[in-house]
């Protein structure tokens, strides 16, 4: 049997450990680490959930990589077509991790109502268009479903809703000028079949969502014309790969732009995040290391004269080290469990019952995004415990310097 593990055991399990002077240092020592596990896994699991959420809202309004004229870059507006007879379409049949590529066209506009007025972008789509994202978002009535023919059905934004006092299968007017203006602006009327909300306020406030024929028609283009492309990936962290990728397959008239680059400030802004967590664990696992490193300390003084006997009795002092360290790794243990089940237990909360809103206006979203990994659960747990029983080497090199004869003597 391993004698340094059954010493430990046994001081862990005896009255005297819970009712000692380092038993309040002990707890404290222990709650430093659930505290430390608690904050870790909030910060990670909320940054990457928020990096998470305003991603796919603004993927769902763009797709990942656009693929377009070159006129058309970073534009809202489509201006000059692009044919939608292409090699690619509706697959990229050489090139892998792409799920989806849809073809769509937008056209600048003013609704128009009795009392007021909103210029916004009419985006068209066709019967190509993924809906998945835009399911999460629906708040009222249905989506579009639109077909060979034209219609005249479109989602907007609770954001515009709001303001025009739209309400579901309420009719409107659009008004699209023309870019001769010796022509007179077209007038076009459309039925709100759906209310959206992606909390992203930038987006909401800019696009509603109709057929594209009726984009097609006001730019007085045939049906195979549309605006620009929009190409879906299946794994976001190989997006730069893949817009090269799409780049090297387009004919010569046509250019790839990647999501991140067309809404470049919104991006840098969510990398701010990684910087922030990655801060927030050092400090975590620093405070949490100190506190063990003090637990540790405590106990060796506390049980100098049972150092002493060990010694006395044949013990090394790497054997006597090893029972402090045992009894260090319980500790740690039992602060990561009561942390572990805080901790998720409180991110789970705030998954299912959206407890902390936040403004949309400054995070894009409506509540605090939560993202839960088994992956980064087992990093996190496993690096603390790691690195706490590396600095705990240190202080534990005080057992060298304990001599037998004066630990046994000592009161």
């Amino acid at each position: 049997m391993n004698y340094e593990f059954f010493i430990a055991k046994r001081i862990i399990g005896s009255k005297s450990y819970k009712s000692s002077v380092s038993a309040p240092i002990i707890k404290i020592g222990i709650a430093a680490i659930a505290i430390g596990i608690i904050v870790m896994l909030i910060s990670i699991a909320t940054g990457l959930g928020l990096q998470k959420k305003i991603r796919e809202k603004v993927v769902a309004f763009n797709g990942h990589v656009v693929v377009s004229n070159y006129d058309n870059n970073l534009s809202n507006e489509s201006k000059v077509p692009v044919t939608i007879n292409q090699e690619f379409y509706p697959n990229f049949k050489t090139i892998e991790g792409i799920s989806h590529v849809q073809a769509v066209a937008s056209k600048f506009g003013l609704i128009r109502t009795e009392t007021d007025f909103e210029g916004v972008v009419l985006k068209g789509v066709g019967k190509d268009y993924n809906w998945d994202y835009f399911s999460e978002f629906l708040r009222e009535g249905t989506l579009p479903a639109f077909g060979d023919t034209m219609s005249d059905e479109v989602l907007i934004s609770q954001y515009l809703a709001n303001r025009l006092q739209f309400k579901v299968g309420d009719k409107f007017q659009m008004v699209f000028g023309e870019e001769d203006l010796q022509r007179v602006p077209k007038i076009r009327a459309f039925t709100v079949v759906g209310i959206y909300n992606s909390g992203f306020q930038e987006l909401d406030e800019t696009f509603i969502i109709g057929d594209l024929k009726h984009v097609q028609r006001l730019n007085r283009w045939s049906e195979d014309m549309i605006g620009n492309f929009e190409v879906f990936i299946d794994d976001f962290d190989e997006l730069d790969q893949k817009t090269v990728e799409v780049y090297q397959v387009l004919p010569s008239l046509l250019n790839a732009t990647k999501v991140s680059s067309k809404y470049g400030s919104v991006f840098e802004w969510v990398k701010i995040f990684d910087n922030n967590v990655y801060g927030i664990i050092g400090i975590m696992i620093l405070v949490a290391a100190i506190n063990m490193i003090t637990a540790l300390l405590v106990l060796i003084l506390e049980r100098t004269q049972m150092i002493g006997i060990l010694k006395a009795l044949g013990s090394s002092d790497w054997s006597v080290r090893k029972v402090f360290l045992y009894n260090a790794s319980y500790l740690i243990g039992l602060g990561l469990f009561w942390g572990n089940v805080i901790g998720l237990g409180l991110l789970l909360m705030q998954k299912y019952f959206k407890l902390v809103p936040l403004n949309p206006e400054t995070y894009y979203v409506t509540e605090a995004p939560v993202y839960i990994s088994v992956d980064y659960v087992i990093l996190l747990n496993v690096g603390t415990f790691l690195v706490c029983m590396i600095m705990l080497l240190v202080p534990s090199y005080v057992i060298t310097k304990i001599t037998p004869v004066k630990a046994i003597r000592f009161e």
